[in-house]
Protein backbone atom coordinates (compact mmCIF):
# COMPACT_ATOMS: atom_id res chain seq x y z
CA UNK A 1 0.00 0.00 0.00
CA UNK A 2 1.29 3.54 -0.65
CA UNK A 3 2.87 5.44 2.19
CA UNK A 4 4.13 8.93 2.75
CA UNK A 5 6.47 7.90 5.58
CA UNK A 6 10.18 7.80 4.92
CA UNK A 7 12.02 4.50 5.23
CA UNK A 8 15.14 4.68 7.40
CA UNK A 9 18.14 2.37 7.10
CA UNK A 10 21.31 2.18 9.15
CA UNK A 11 24.22 -0.26 9.34
CA UNK A 12 26.92 -1.39 11.76
CA UNK A 13 30.53 -1.10 10.50
CA UNK A 14 32.39 -2.48 13.53
CA UNK A 15 32.71 -6.25 13.36
CA UNK A 16 35.98 -7.99 14.31
CA UNK A 17 38.65 -5.65 15.71
CA UNK A 18 40.56 -3.76 13.04
CA UNK A 19 43.14 -1.13 13.79
CA UNK A 20 43.55 0.52 10.39
CA UNK A 21 41.47 3.59 9.66
CA UNK A 22 41.17 2.75 5.97
CA UNK A 23 38.87 -0.25 6.51
CA UNK A 24 36.41 1.74 8.64
CA UNK A 25 36.48 4.68 6.24
CA UNK A 26 35.81 2.39 3.27
CA UNK A 27 32.76 0.84 4.94
CA UNK A 28 31.37 4.23 5.95
CA UNK A 29 31.83 5.56 2.42
CA UNK A 30 30.10 2.46 1.02
CA UNK A 31 27.12 3.05 3.33
CA UNK A 32 27.11 6.72 2.34
CA UNK A 33 27.00 5.76 -1.32
CA UNK A 34 23.83 3.86 -0.48
CA UNK A 35 22.41 6.99 1.25
CA UNK A 36 21.92 5.15 4.54
CA UNK A 37 20.83 7.37 7.41
CA UNK A 38 23.76 6.48 9.64
CA UNK A 39 26.45 3.96 10.49
CA UNK A 40 27.11 2.66 13.98
CA UNK A 41 30.22 1.38 15.72
CA UNK A 42 29.51 -0.89 18.66
CA UNK A 43 31.72 -0.79 21.71
CA UNK A 44 31.88 -1.98 25.31
CA UNK A 45 34.44 -2.00 28.08
CA UNK A 46 34.96 -5.74 27.62
CA UNK A 47 35.23 -5.63 23.84
CA UNK A 48 38.72 -5.79 22.33
CA UNK A 49 39.33 -3.23 19.63
CA UNK A 50 39.60 0.51 19.07
CA UNK A 51 37.39 3.08 20.81
CA UNK A 52 34.16 3.70 18.90
CA UNK A 53 34.11 7.46 19.44
CA UNK A 54 37.71 7.81 18.26
CA UNK A 55 37.11 5.67 15.16
CA UNK A 56 34.11 7.68 14.01
CA UNK A 57 35.90 10.94 14.74
CA UNK A 58 38.51 9.69 12.26
CA UNK A 59 35.78 8.73 9.77
CA UNK A 60 34.05 12.13 10.03
CA UNK A 61 36.37 14.16 7.75
CA UNK A 62 36.42 11.35 5.19
CA UNK A 63 32.63 11.40 4.72
CA UNK A 64 30.22 14.21 3.92
CA UNK A 65 26.61 13.19 4.58
CA UNK A 66 26.17 9.95 6.50
CA UNK A 67 25.39 10.03 10.22
CA UNK A 68 27.94 8.68 12.71
CA UNK A 69 26.69 6.90 15.84
CA UNK A 70 29.24 5.36 18.24
CA UNK A 71 28.25 3.33 21.29
CA UNK A 72 28.89 5.20 24.54
CA UNK A 73 28.78 3.15 27.74
CA UNK A 74 27.34 5.40 30.42
CA UNK A 75 28.24 3.13 33.34
CA UNK A 76 31.55 4.19 34.94
CA UNK A 77 31.71 7.18 32.54
CA UNK A 78 31.27 10.75 33.72
CA UNK A 79 28.17 12.33 32.11
CA UNK A 80 30.00 15.62 31.58
CA UNK A 81 32.60 13.80 29.48
CA UNK A 82 29.89 11.97 27.53
CA UNK A 83 28.18 15.22 26.57
CA UNK A 84 31.47 16.87 25.62
CA UNK A 85 32.63 13.96 23.44
CA UNK A 86 29.32 13.68 21.57
CA UNK A 87 29.09 17.45 21.07
CA UNK A 88 32.64 17.48 19.72
CA UNK A 89 31.81 14.72 17.22
CA UNK A 90 28.80 16.75 16.08
CA UNK A 91 31.01 19.77 15.47
CA UNK A 92 33.71 17.73 13.69
CA UNK A 93 31.11 16.09 11.42
CA UNK A 94 29.15 19.30 10.80
CA UNK A 95 25.97 18.02 12.40
CA UNK A 96 26.03 14.29 11.66
CA UNK A 97 26.61 12.85 15.15
CA UNK A 98 24.52 10.62 17.32
CA UNK A 99 25.30 8.30 20.21
CA UNK A 100 24.03 4.90 21.26
CA UNK A 101 23.64 4.84 25.04
CA UNK A 102 24.59 1.49 26.57
CA UNK A 103 25.35 0.12 30.03
CA UNK A 104 27.98 -2.14 31.61
CA UNK A 105 26.41 -5.02 33.53
CA UNK A 106 29.18 -7.42 34.58
CA UNK A 107 31.50 -7.59 37.56
CA UNK A 108 34.42 -8.20 35.20
CA UNK A 109 33.84 -4.84 33.55
CA UNK A 110 33.30 -3.14 36.92
CA UNK A 111 36.69 -4.46 38.09
CA UNK A 112 38.35 -2.69 35.17
CA UNK A 113 37.52 0.56 36.95
CA UNK A 114 37.49 -0.50 40.59
CA UNK A 115 35.07 2.29 41.51
CA UNK A 116 31.96 0.30 42.37
CA UNK A 117 30.44 -3.17 41.85
CA UNK A 118 28.04 -3.96 39.04
CA UNK A 119 24.54 -2.63 39.68
CA UNK A 120 21.15 -4.17 38.78
CA UNK A 121 19.91 -3.48 35.26
CA UNK A 122 17.08 -1.09 36.30
CA UNK A 123 19.57 1.12 38.17
CA UNK A 124 22.01 1.08 35.25
CA UNK A 125 19.35 2.09 32.74
CA UNK A 126 18.03 4.78 35.03
CA UNK A 127 21.56 6.18 35.16
CA UNK A 128 21.81 5.95 31.35
CA UNK A 129 18.57 7.90 31.04
CA UNK A 130 19.83 10.53 33.45
CA UNK A 131 23.04 10.79 31.42
CA UNK A 132 20.94 11.44 28.31
CA UNK A 133 18.91 14.02 30.25
CA UNK A 134 21.87 15.95 31.61
CA UNK A 135 23.67 15.78 28.24
CA UNK A 136 20.69 17.47 26.58
CA UNK A 137 20.72 20.12 29.30
CA UNK A 138 24.44 20.73 28.87
CA UNK A 139 24.01 21.05 25.10
CA UNK A 140 21.23 23.56 25.72
CA UNK A 141 23.43 25.39 28.24
CA UNK A 142 24.86 27.47 25.40
CA UNK A 143 22.52 29.40 23.15
CA UNK A 144 22.94 28.98 19.41
CA UNK A 145 25.84 30.98 18.08
CA UNK A 146 27.11 31.88 21.53
CA UNK A 147 30.84 32.14 22.19
CA UNK A 148 33.43 33.66 24.44
CA UNK A 149 33.72 37.37 23.81
CA UNK A 150 34.42 40.51 25.75
CA UNK A 151 35.88 44.01 25.54
CA UNK A 152 39.46 44.15 24.37
CA UNK A 153 42.27 46.66 24.61
CA UNK A 154 43.71 46.14 21.18
CA UNK A 155 44.00 43.85 18.17
CA UNK A 156 46.35 41.03 17.34
CA UNK A 157 48.54 42.42 14.52
CA UNK A 158 48.86 38.95 12.95
CA UNK A 159 45.09 38.40 12.62
CA UNK A 160 43.55 41.85 12.95
CA UNK A 161 41.15 40.42 15.56
CA UNK A 162 40.48 41.57 19.07
CA UNK A 163 41.76 39.02 21.59
CA UNK A 164 39.22 37.25 23.78
CA UNK A 165 39.13 38.13 27.43
CA UNK A 166 37.61 34.75 28.31
CA UNK A 167 34.48 36.51 29.59
CA UNK A 168 30.91 35.83 28.49
CA UNK A 169 28.70 38.72 27.53
CA UNK A 170 24.94 38.99 26.95
CA UNK A 171 23.32 35.87 25.53
CA UNK A 172 26.76 34.28 25.26
CA UNK A 173 26.70 33.63 29.00
CA UNK A 174 26.09 29.88 29.53
CA UNK A 175 23.04 28.79 31.48
CA UNK A 176 23.51 26.87 34.73
CA UNK A 177 22.51 23.20 34.75
CA UNK A 178 22.70 22.06 38.41
CA UNK A 179 21.50 18.52 37.72
CA UNK A 180 21.12 15.99 40.55
CA UNK A 181 20.84 12.36 39.49
CA UNK A 182 20.68 9.15 41.50
CA UNK A 183 24.44 8.50 41.19
CA UNK A 184 25.92 11.82 40.06
CA UNK A 185 25.49 15.58 40.01
CA UNK A 186 26.54 18.00 37.30
CA UNK A 187 26.83 21.76 37.65
CA UNK A 188 27.99 22.76 34.20
CA UNK A 189 28.37 24.78 32.12
CA UNK A 190 29.48 22.71 29.13
CA UNK A 191 32.87 23.54 27.68
CA UNK A 192 31.73 22.82 24.11
CA UNK A 193 29.22 25.28 22.55
CA UNK A 194 25.78 24.03 21.53
CA UNK A 195 26.24 21.45 18.75
CA UNK A 196 25.14 22.13 15.16
CA UNK A 197 22.10 19.85 15.60
CA UNK A 198 21.19 21.49 18.90
CA UNK A 199 21.15 18.03 20.42
CA UNK A 200 22.89 15.14 18.65
CA UNK A 201 20.66 12.14 18.01
CA UNK A 202 20.23 9.83 21.03
CA UNK A 203 19.81 6.10 20.36
CA UNK A 204 18.66 3.37 22.77
CA UNK A 205 18.26 -0.38 22.30
CA UNK A 206 14.88 -1.18 23.89
CA UNK A 207 15.38 -4.93 24.14
CA UNK A 208 14.78 -5.05 27.91
CA UNK A 209 12.07 -3.40 29.98
CA UNK A 210 14.37 -0.99 31.87
CA UNK A 211 16.03 0.04 28.60
CA UNK A 212 12.64 0.56 26.95
CA UNK A 213 11.50 2.82 29.78
CA UNK A 214 14.62 4.97 29.43
CA UNK A 215 14.21 5.01 25.64
CA UNK A 216 10.62 6.25 25.85
CA UNK A 217 11.78 9.23 27.91
CA UNK A 218 14.99 10.18 26.15
CA UNK A 219 15.62 8.48 22.78
CA UNK A 220 15.25 9.86 19.28
CA UNK A 221 15.90 6.43 17.72
CA UNK A 222 15.02 3.09 19.33
CA UNK A 223 16.05 -0.42 18.28
CA UNK A 224 13.60 -3.28 18.81
CA UNK A 225 13.78 -6.99 18.03
CA UNK A 226 10.82 -8.84 16.57
CA UNK A 227 10.15 -12.03 14.62
CA UNK A 228 7.06 -10.73 12.80
CA UNK A 229 5.72 -7.40 11.53
CA UNK A 230 2.82 -7.73 13.96
CA UNK A 231 5.18 -7.95 16.92
CA UNK A 232 7.27 -5.06 15.58
CA UNK A 233 4.14 -2.92 15.20
CA UNK A 234 3.08 -3.73 18.77
CA UNK A 235 6.49 -2.72 20.14
CA UNK A 236 6.47 0.48 18.09
CA UNK A 237 2.98 1.40 19.30
CA UNK A 238 3.98 0.68 22.91
CA UNK A 239 7.04 2.92 22.69
CA UNK A 240 5.06 5.72 21.06
CA UNK A 241 2.41 5.56 23.79
CA UNK A 242 5.07 5.62 26.49
CA UNK A 243 6.77 8.61 24.86
CA UNK A 244 3.45 10.43 24.76
CA UNK A 245 2.86 9.67 28.42
CA UNK A 246 6.12 11.50 29.17
CA UNK A 247 4.87 14.59 27.35
CA UNK A 248 6.81 13.88 24.17
CA UNK A 249 5.53 13.99 20.61
CA UNK A 250 5.43 10.32 19.49
CA UNK A 251 6.16 11.46 15.93
CA UNK A 252 9.59 12.54 17.20
CA UNK A 253 10.55 8.89 17.75
CA UNK A 254 12.01 6.57 15.09
CA UNK A 255 11.66 2.83 15.79
CA UNK A 256 14.05 0.56 13.86
CA UNK A 257 14.08 -3.23 13.88
CA UNK A 258 17.58 -4.52 14.63
CA UNK A 259 18.70 -7.41 12.42
CA UNK A 260 21.97 -9.26 12.11
CA UNK A 261 22.13 -10.19 8.43
CA UNK A 262 23.99 -12.98 6.67
CA UNK A 263 23.74 -12.41 2.93
CA UNK A 264 26.04 -15.25 1.92
CA UNK A 265 23.19 -17.54 0.84
CA UNK A 266 21.56 -17.74 -2.56
CA UNK A 267 18.18 -16.16 -3.00
CA UNK A 268 15.23 -18.27 -1.85
CA UNK A 269 12.23 -19.08 -4.00
CA UNK A 270 9.41 -16.52 -3.73
CA UNK A 271 6.57 -17.37 -1.39
CA UNK A 272 3.06 -18.21 -2.61
CA UNK A 273 1.39 -14.95 -1.62
CA UNK A 274 1.88 -11.31 -0.66
CA UNK A 275 1.77 -12.07 3.07
CA UNK A 276 4.65 -14.51 2.90
CA UNK A 277 8.24 -13.41 3.13
CA UNK A 278 11.73 -14.67 3.87
CA UNK A 279 11.85 -16.20 7.36
CA UNK A 280 13.81 -14.77 10.24
CA UNK A 281 16.21 -17.22 11.83
CA UNK A 282 16.56 -17.40 15.59
CA UNK A 283 14.29 -15.13 17.62
CA UNK A 284 13.91 -12.14 15.37
CA UNK A 285 17.50 -10.94 15.52
CA UNK A 286 19.10 -12.88 12.66
CA UNK A 287 18.31 -12.92 8.95
CA UNK A 288 19.88 -15.31 6.45
CA UNK A 289 19.26 -15.14 2.73
CA UNK A 290 20.18 -13.00 -0.24
CA UNK A 291 19.95 -9.26 -0.95
CA UNK A 292 16.62 -9.64 -2.77
CA UNK A 293 15.22 -11.66 0.15
CA UNK A 294 16.19 -8.87 2.52
CA UNK A 295 14.60 -6.27 0.26
CA UNK A 296 11.38 -8.31 0.27
CA UNK A 297 11.34 -8.44 4.07
CA UNK A 298 12.02 -4.71 4.40
CA UNK A 299 9.33 -3.92 1.83
CA UNK A 300 6.71 -6.13 3.48
CA UNK A 301 7.30 -4.91 7.04
CA UNK A 302 7.54 -1.28 6.00
CA UNK A 303 4.43 -1.29 3.82
CA UNK A 304 2.55 -2.98 6.66
CA UNK A 305 3.32 0.10 8.78
CA UNK A 306 5.15 -2.04 11.34
CA UNK A 307 8.40 -0.09 11.55
CA UNK A 308 10.13 3.14 10.62
CA UNK A 309 13.13 1.24 9.29
CA UNK A 310 15.92 -1.22 10.06
CA UNK A 311 19.31 -1.23 11.72
CA UNK A 312 21.36 -3.90 9.95
CA UNK A 313 24.45 -5.58 11.39
CA UNK A 314 26.35 -7.42 8.63
CA UNK A 315 27.63 -10.81 9.77
CA UNK A 316 30.64 -10.29 7.49
CA UNK A 317 30.97 -6.50 7.14
CA UNK A 318 32.96 -6.31 3.92
CA UNK A 319 30.82 -8.83 2.05
CA UNK A 320 27.38 -8.19 3.48
CA UNK A 321 27.43 -4.39 3.52
CA UNK A 322 28.39 -4.38 -0.15
CA UNK A 323 25.42 -6.66 -0.88
CA UNK A 324 23.12 -4.49 1.24
CA UNK A 325 24.08 -1.35 -0.67
CA UNK A 326 24.39 -2.71 -4.20
CA UNK A 327 21.60 -5.27 -3.90
CA UNK A 328 19.01 -4.57 -1.22
CA UNK A 329 19.17 -0.77 -1.20
CA UNK A 330 19.35 -0.54 -5.00
CA UNK A 331 16.17 -2.63 -5.26
CA UNK A 332 14.38 -0.54 -2.61
CA UNK A 333 15.38 2.61 -4.50
CA UNK A 334 14.10 1.12 -7.75
CA UNK A 335 10.76 0.48 -6.03
CA UNK A 336 10.63 4.09 -4.86
CA UNK A 337 10.77 3.08 -1.18
CA UNK A 338 14.17 4.56 -0.34
CA UNK A 339 15.82 7.83 -1.29
CA UNK A 340 18.54 8.12 -3.91
CA UNK A 341 20.16 11.24 -2.43
CA UNK A 342 20.46 13.04 0.90
CA UNK A 343 18.01 15.96 1.01
CA UNK A 344 19.85 17.57 3.95
CA UNK A 345 23.19 17.65 5.66
CA UNK A 346 22.54 16.64 9.29
CA UNK A 347 21.56 13.33 10.84
CA UNK A 348 18.37 14.89 12.20
CA UNK A 349 17.44 15.93 8.67
CA UNK A 350 18.07 12.38 7.39
CA UNK A 351 15.73 11.04 10.07
CA UNK A 352 13.09 13.71 9.60
CA UNK A 353 13.57 14.98 13.15
CA UNK A 354 13.22 18.66 14.00
CA UNK A 355 16.12 20.55 15.51
CA UNK A 356 15.17 20.93 19.20
CA UNK A 357 14.56 24.38 20.60
CA UNK A 358 16.85 25.40 23.43
CA UNK A 359 14.98 24.97 26.71
CA UNK A 360 16.84 27.92 28.25
CA UNK A 361 16.40 30.39 25.40
CA UNK A 362 13.44 32.83 25.36
CA UNK A 363 10.27 31.10 24.18
CA UNK A 364 12.26 27.88 23.79
CA UNK A 365 11.49 26.08 27.01
CA UNK A 366 8.10 24.86 25.93
CA UNK A 367 9.49 23.11 22.83
CA UNK A 368 12.27 21.28 24.61
CA UNK A 369 11.77 17.71 25.65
Amino acid sequence: MPTTRSLHLAAEIGGPPRYDAASHIALARLAERGTLDFVTFRDSFARPGPDAMAVLARVAPETTRIGLVPTVTTTHTEPFHVSSAVATLDWMSRGRAGWHADVSTTEAEARLFGRRPAAPAPALWQEAGETADVSARLWDGWEDGAGIRGPSTGRDPSTGRAPSTGRFTGRDAPHPVDFEGTTFSVKGPARVPRPPQGRPVTVFDATTGPAARAAARHADVVYVRASSPERAAALRDELRRAAGAHGRDPDGLRVLVALTVDLGDAETAPGPGPESGPPLAGHGTYFRGGPVDLAELVTHWYRAGAVDGFHLTPLTPGRDLERIVNGTVALLQHRGLFRTFYPGGTLREHLGLARPANRYAPRGAGAAS
